[in-house]
């Protein structure tokens, strides 16, 4: 859903912002390339710029789709569906193989030929897999895995490895020019798993050459229109025009990525010309922007939704009647309302509007509804005492973040819940397993068209709440491999309607509060068009050519 804004809509939200004119610090320079600088919340949460590893929102926004590319790309432009890249076409061989033939002269960053070779490394134990095993329905925990030297994978990545590839056996080189893909179960997702976040393609020699993983992570050498420059953890990222790309020169010479916690500072940068993008603008700040001459908010709802996520090692949350109360206490359209003037909106539990396509939608399924009765009576039936449940929350890492948990608490608290707030400063914070856990927020993708995403790769076995182990259910985890194994597509319906039962009704993983959106602040002279997701596209299709 495009959001279409106007003056009067932005200034409803913000009321009369006084405006002025400021001299453009964007020019365009005769006879070469522009350059922009993009001010966002943050870059990577972890200092790294490896896919499999920064599995994020901001870690979208700087891979694609200018620095990584995968055999099959996503149309960020469009429908998010399928198109092809580093791949030209792709056969099924049967239920658990895939055929694919490579693009022929592709150019990585550092002058070599793309080839079979490259593909197979980027899927091996060596880059992601370890030493887990092509099976489904286990879960994978980081402490399985202690790294020995400095070129050893971080621990946590042959888990997210499993997460998004729970079945691959391997990748066998056919020729120079074609691969194939080997699953050890059928799977009808292989070829939505291929366009997903994760699976794009690395330089072998690159690797091989790197000293350490952290050297190699931090300048990976990639296929992408763009190649890294210099990066320089938690303060910028330049990437610079890569001008033997195979899709044509890029329209920018540089890109630079630069970190801006604060809003008010992303927004007065913005307008004093010191950055041309300012990213992740609340709503009730688009009428600074827009109330300025020469500047204007691009926006959409994406296909992310924002969530709580409970852990049920706290004793308080182990009872499901307690966060069953906690669903029914939070009145989503007063958040949407109040934060978002009503320019988001509230969805049908964990889905998207996308699995239509597919004809996995379950019809006539919602959030919890709102009833504060039925919460307090659900709190009475556990023989809730009052006792506090922390709530960890990062300052303004999404958009309203805090605003949001403040409302939150104060509705739980309508309905006797006793939460209270633990302000974190990282994401490492909040996942220390140090200390009493209780509800924290996060985000639920739709990568490929198919509930697997975000289901299963979020909430199942290898999902990050098991992993971390916030929540589990053996029945939801039997469902998980249903969904990852089964060509039967009513099996896998009916699994996928069971599912959204266990985790939202039955035994609460999570709570559903609304779509996200994005707002991004810029120059009106530069014609750029925001993509429905958190990435920025610079190639050439989304840059005018009188730029």
């Amino acid at each position: 859903m495009m959001i279409t804004l106007n003056r009067r809509h932005a200034l409803g939200l913000m009321g009369a912002a006084t405006g002025s004119l400021i001299l453009p610090g964007y020019l365009r320079a005769q006879g070469t390339r522009p350059s922009v600088t993009i001010a966002v919340q943050k870059i990577t949460n972890n200092n790294t710029l490896d896919i499999w590893n920064e599995q994020s929102n901001v870690g979208e926004r700087v891979f694609f789709p200018n620095l990584w590319e995968g055999l099959i790309l996503r149309n960020w432009m469009g429908d998010q569906g399928p198109q092809p890249g580093l791949a030209t076409e792709w056969t099924r061989i049967d239920d658990k193989t895939i055929e694919l033939k490579l693009r022929e002269g592709v150019r990585f960053h550092n002058g070599d030929e793309m080839t079979a070779e490259d593909v197979a490394f980027s899927f091996s134990p060596e880059r992601v897999f370890g030493e887990t095993q092509p099976a489904g329905g286990k879960t994978i925990f980081a402490e399985n895995f202690k790294p020995e030297t400095a070129k050893d994978l971080p621990a946590n990545i042959p888990g997210i490895g499993r997460r998004l590839w729970p079945a691959l056996a391997g990748v066998e080189v056919v020729d120079k020019y074609t691969v194939r893909f080997h699953n050890a179960t059928p799977d009808v997702t292989l070829e939505g798993r291929l366009y997903a976040f994760g699976s794009q393609i690395a330089n072998r020699r690159a690797w091989d050459e790197a000293e350490t993983y952290a050297e190699w992570a931090n300048k990976p050498v990639t296929t992408g229109p763009y190649m890294v420059e210099e990066y320089r953890p938690d303060v910028s990222l330049t990437l610079v025009a890569f001008d033997d790309y195979w899709g044509g020169h890029p329209p920018l010479e540089r890109i630079t990525f630069v970190e801006v916690p604060e809003v008010s500072s992303r927004i007065n940068g913005l307008l004093s010309g010191e950055y041309d993008f300012a990213c992740d603008l609340p709503p009730d700040q688009i009428g600074t922007v827009m109330d300025t001459d020469g500047f204007e908010v691009q926006s959409s709802t994406i296909w992310n939704h924002r969530i709580s996520v409970f852990n049920t090692q706290n004793e308080i949350l182990a009872d499901p009647l307690v966060r069953r109360a906690m669903t029914h206490a939070i009145d989503r359209d007063a958040i949407v309302q109040a934060l978002w003037g009503g320019m988001t909106k509230i969805p049908a539990g964990l889905q998207f509007e996308s699995f239509r396509s597919s004809d996995m939608f379950i019809d006539n399924w919602t959030v919890p509804e709102f009833n504060p009765d039925l919460a307090r009576d659900l709190l009475k039936q556990a023989n809730y005492k009052g006792d506090a449940i922390p709530f960890r929350l990062l300052n303004n890492y999404y958009i309203n973040q805090v605003p949001n948990g403040q409302i939150m608490v104060e509705m739980w608290q309508q309905v006797g819940l006793n939460v209270e707030i633990e302000m974190k400063e990282n994401w490492s914070q909040i996942h220390d397993p140090s200390g009493i856990k209780g509800v924290r927020d996060w985000s639920a993708s739709n990568n490929i068209n198919d509930p697997i995403t975000p289901m299963v790769v979020q909430y199942g076995p290898n999902g990050e709440v098991q992993q971390k182990k916030d929540w589990t259910n053996a029945e939801f985890n039997d469902l998980s491999i249903v969904m990852e194994t089964s060509t039967d597509h009513g099996k896998r319906k009916k699994a996928i309607a069971r599912m959204l039962e266990i985790v939202e009704r039955e035994d609460p993983a999570y709570q559903v509060l609304h779509q996200n959106a994005v707002f991004t602040g810029m120059r009106s002279e530069l014609n750029w068009k925001a993509a429905p997701a958190f990435a920025m596209d610079f190639r050439a299709s989304n840059w005018p050519s009188n730029s």
